[in-house]
C-alpha cells in the first residue's frame, strides 16, 4: 500500500530566511523546544547537518504508537530549498512500513514571502494495513507552525 499527504502553510517571511532554519539542525532543536509535551528529545546520533545526518527522535511515554525513530537526511539541496529524510530505523519500519519519507520544501513566492510544504510519502505491507491511520501531516503542519513562527519573531 502506498501513499502520499502534504500540506503547506503561507508564511511573510524571506525564503531565504527560512531555509537558513529548515535547511540545519536548528530545525530540529527548535521543534524540540516547541513540543515538550510530546518529544523528550532529538539526538544527533551521526553528522553535523548535512546529507547522511542521522536524528533519533524519541517521544515522551503513551503519546506516540512507538518510542521512538531514527530517520537520516538524504536530501538537502540549498538551490532549491528542499529538505529529505527518510525514516532508517525504529518506529514506523517495526509498524510495518517499508518506507517513510518526508519533503519539506520552501517556495518563494516574492521577497517578502515563501511557502512552506511538507509531503509524506509511504509504502507500507499489506498485513500492516490497519497502521495506515499512524500516517498523517498534521505533526509536519505543527512543525511548519513553530519554525515559521520563530522566524518571524526573528525577522521582524
Amino acid at each position: 500500500m502506498f501513499g502520499t499527504l502534504s500540506g503547506e502553510l503561507e508564511v511573510n517571511a524571506p525564503a531565504s530566511a527560512l531555509w537558513e532554519v529548515y535547511g540545519s539542525l536548528q530545525l530540529a532543536a527548535i521543534v524540540e523546544k516547541g513540543f515538550t509535551d510530546v518529544l523528550e528529545k532529538i539526538e544527533v546520533v551521526e553528522g553535523d547537518g548535512s546529507v547522511g545526518t542521522v536524528l533519533d527522535i524519541v517521544y515522551r511515554p503513551g503519546v506516540a504508537p512507538f518510542p521512538s525513530y531514527k530517520e537520516k537526511f538524504i536530501t538537502i539541496d540549498n538551490e532549491k530549498r528542499i529538505k529529505e529524510t527518510l525514516a532508517v530505523e525504529g518506529g514506523y519500519l517495526e509498524m510495518g512500513f517499508d518506507r517513510f519519507f518526508v519533503r519539506l520544501e520552501i517556495i518563494e513566492k516574492d521577497e517578502k514571502s515563501s511557502i512552506t510544504r511538507a509531503t509524506i510519502e509511504y509504502e507500507l505491507k499489506e498485513e500492516s494495513a490497519a497502521n495506515v491511520s499512524m500516517v498523517s501531516i498534521d505533526a509536519l503542519m505543527g512543525i511548519m507552525s513553530i519554525a515559521n513562527a520563530h522566524i518571524l519573531a526573528k525577522t521582524n
